[in-house]
């Protein structure tokens, strides 16, 4: 395995834009120097394939997950309690880039994991929109989902490295991802 040279692990609430700054995170780079890693994709692979599930349509942002989110949390917590690392090891196994960016950082535990593995390389970022942002964006609370650790793990007690706001200024955050791709490209 070939060890990276910079981790950037992005935390944020449902709805605040994870997945579209990482994916320009991606874009800007290309996949041969970024690996886009998801820690709920194994958890949703064998989820769906317990269930007879369509794992396709548990990574999309559709109501489908959201009919069986609040099982595949407890789902995935069982396994996590049985092995924090679990899915951790399981996204970097094989991967050669030397960018990693983990599109979803939701608990402490996998904080912890990545930081004792991979140490100083490692950055944690937090995306941030107003609960205003989020609801347009099609965000509703859900109780046992918006309350529980998968969404409210990382919101206290935890010291992130960047903060990027995405309330939809697009100016305000391009300077921001600016900023950032100036860190990643003075690491690579």
């Amino acid at each position: 395995m070939v060890a990276p040279r910079l981790i950037l692990l992005f935390s944020g609430k449902r709805k605040s834009g994870k997945d579209f700054v990482t994916e320009s995170i991606r874009d800007r780079l290309g996949c041969d120097s970024c690996a886009f890693l998801r820690l709920s994709g194994p958890l949703k692979e064998q989820f769906a394939k317990d269930n007879g599930l369509d794992f396709q349509r548990l990574l999309d942002a559709s109501n489908y997950k959201e009919i069986y989110r609040t099982k595949m949390i407890r789902w995935g917590e069982e396994k996590r309690n049985a092995d924090p690392g679990f899915f951790c090891r399981l996204i970097v196994e094989g991967v050669v880039q030397p960018l990693w960016v983990v599109s979803d950082t939701r608990r402490r535990s996998d904080l912890k994991w990545f930081q004792d593995a991979y140490g100083d390389i490692v950055q944690t970022v937090r995306i941030v929109a107003s609960e205003e942002t989020r609801k347009h964006r099609g965000w509703v609370f859900t109780a046992g989902v918006d309350d529980a650790e998968s969404e409210c793990g990382l919101d206290h007690g935890v010291k992130f490295d960047w903060t990027i706001i995405n309330d939809g200024d697009q100016q305000s955050l391009e300077g921001q991802l600016n900023k950032l791709m100036t860190f990643i490209h003075g690491r690579l």
